[in-house]
Formats: C-alpha cells, structure tokens, sequence
C-alpha cells in the first residue's frame, strides 16, 4: 500500500495477473489494511473456488460512467452521484435493499421535494437494474419507491412579470433572459452559444448534436427580438455570445437570479421556466404545437401537448357546429322524431 495525499491505496496483483490499484479512502491505516487484505481474499476466491467478485455501488458508478459518457445529462448523472454517495458508498449491490432505498427517497424529498427525489431514484434504479441485467454483478434488482406523479400546471409568466424580472437583473442575465424567452433555448445553450454558430443575415442559430440534450441538431430561428440582444452584444467578446468581466456565462442560477426573482414575487419560478413561458407564448399566439415541438428541439410531440390547454382556436370551428341549438332554452329535434 502507499499512502497519496494523507489517503492509503491499496496495490497488489491477483491471482488471474490482474494488477488491483484503488483507493482505500481513508488515512487510517489498519482499517486501508483490513480492506486491502479482504479485496486479495477475495479475488483469491474468484480465481480458485469460482465465487463471484463482489461488487459494490461505487463499482457500478464508475462502470455506468464509462458506459453512459455520450449522455448530454451525464454532468447530471454526477451531480446524483455525489449526493448519493453519503447513502451508498461502500455498500455491496447484494445489501442495498427496499428499506435502504426509501431511506434515500425521503431524505431527497425532505431536501428538494418530491418530483426531484423521484428524478434521483430513477438514476439509482436504472444504475441497480444494469447491474443485474446487463453486467450480472447482482442477482436481484430491489424494487425502488417512488412518490406518486403529480400533474403540475406548466409554469410561465406574463409578459408584464417578465418586464418588471428584467428590471431586477444585471445586464448581462437580462440580456440573457431577453434572449432566452425570444428563442426557447435551454439554458445550456444560451450559456454555451458562440459567434461560430450564428447567421445574422439569414437569422439562424444552431445548436450541435452534442450540445443538445435529444443528440440532434436543432436549427433556431431568430426572430428580432433575438436578433436585437446580439446586435447589442456583437463585438464584446471574440468568442462567446453571453459573457461577464470577459468571461463566458456558465452558470445562471446566481444569487443575483434568486434576489430579483424574490424581489419580483415569482412564486416557484426556475431559469427553465423562460422556456416553458416562450412555448406557452407560442401556443397562445396560435403557433401549431408541431411547429413549437420542431422550434424547442423536442424528442416526440408528446412533449408539447401540456401546452396545448393555451390555445384552443384550432377548435374554435368544431365548437361552432352546435351554436345555437340550445337557443332560448329550445332542445333540438331529433331526426328521427
């Protein structure tokens, strides 16, 4: 064993000719060597008596890693990870159960609510489900909890709220907001968005199959209100489109965010919600929801029918066909009468 960074790691070659290197995780030195002798006892078995390596969480996290590294949502995959880590590290496959898994439900809920806690369970269950499936590190896959889906009304804001939201704002997240309500862009897009990837004389951005969440390209077209916020900022910086001291915008949810949307009184108010008010403006304003799904880069139309409740003039012509009927309390005949 040798000890980096006040941590003991364990080294030594198996029985197969496999070289062992991982961290003890801990500056203790008797416990790194109790961990290091079970890891060669076991290998040991492995090799001579046939019995199936034992695996733990962290195996399968590093593992789902390797596996998942296309994902354009594994930044988030890691943010879960590390959260779950004070619940599963260390912990056998084998060992993790039901009662251990609803432990981890509730404690994410008591943190962030439900709908996120079922979110984080999910990447667990998926994690715990390859592992006996596709790697067969487990026998079993625990049933995981998960609170019950509530159907939440889509949350947007008016345009009377958005005015008086940027009025709060720095500069550069106002401009950034402008721009994000005249586009539908995600906030990784506006964040990441370059001069490279523009075209101001045919009014088009474009957002690169590995920076989008579907994995498909997605033209944007850029209406003036967008095209307004870049002429403002065309020059400012050689590279990036939304910056501050000079330095690209990587993050939006700052304190100066949370303030103005607390001095506003936007109640349960996210930066992703200027996406689902862009889509609700659309469909109020009578853009066909297969033209909004193309626009925002949805996967299926599925996933714009929860703004469909915002528009109803596409119906307008059907509900026309009974006007009338029920005049001045007269109940229509029947054909047949």
């Amino acid at each position: 064993m040798k000890l980096r960074g006040g941590v003991w790691w364990i080294d030594f070659i198996a029985p197969d000719g496999t070289r062992v290197r991982k961290s003890s995780r801990t500056s203790n030195p008797r416990a790194a060597q109790e961990l290091h002798d079970q890891l060669k006892a076991e290998s040991w078995r492995v090799q001579h008596l046939g019995d199936k390596p034992v695996r733990k969480w962290d195996d399968a996290v590093v593992q789902w890693l390797k596996e998942k590294g296309h994902k354009a949502s594994l930044e988030k995959d890691k943010e879960i990870f590390r959260w779950a880590d004070a619940h599963l590290r260390g912990k056998v496959l084998s060992a993790i159960d039901r009662p251990l898994l609803h432990r981890i439900l509730e404690a994410k809920a008591g943190d962030s609510g439900q709908a996120t806690a079922n979110r984080y369970m999910a990447l667990i269950r998926a994690v715990l489900r390859r592992a006996c499936e596709v790697w067969e590190w487990t026998e079993r896959v625990p049933r995981a909890p998960m609170f019950r889906a509530q159907s939440r009304r889509v949350r947007w804001i008016t345009v009377e709220e958005s005015e008086r939201l940027l009025s709060k704002l720095p500069e550069h997240q106002a401009e950034m907001m402008r721009f994000a309500l005249a586009t539908g862009l995600r906030q990784r897009n506006v964040c990441r968005l370059q001069w490279k990837d523009l075209d101001l004389v045919r009014r088009c951005a474009w957002v690169h199959p590995d920076q989008s969440k579907t994995r498909k390209a997605i033209a944007v077209p850029l209406n003036v209100d967008a095209v307004a916020v870049l002429e403002r900022l065309k020059g400012r910086h050689a590279e990036f489109v939304f910056t501050y001291n000079d330095h690209a915008v990587w993050q939006v949810n700052t304190k100066s965010w949370r303030k103005a949307v607390a001095e506003v009184g936007l109640v349960d108010f996210r930066w992703h919600d200027l996406r689902h008010t862009w889509a609700s403006r659309h469909a109020q304003a009578g853009t066909p929801l297969n033209v909004v799904q193309e626009m925002g880069g949805w996967r299926s139309y599925e996933m714009v029918l929860r703004y469909s409740h915002l528009s109803a003039e596409h119906l307008l012509n059907h509900a026309e066909r009974i006007a009338g009927s029920n005049s001045r309390g007269a109940v229509p005949q029947s054909c047949h009468n």
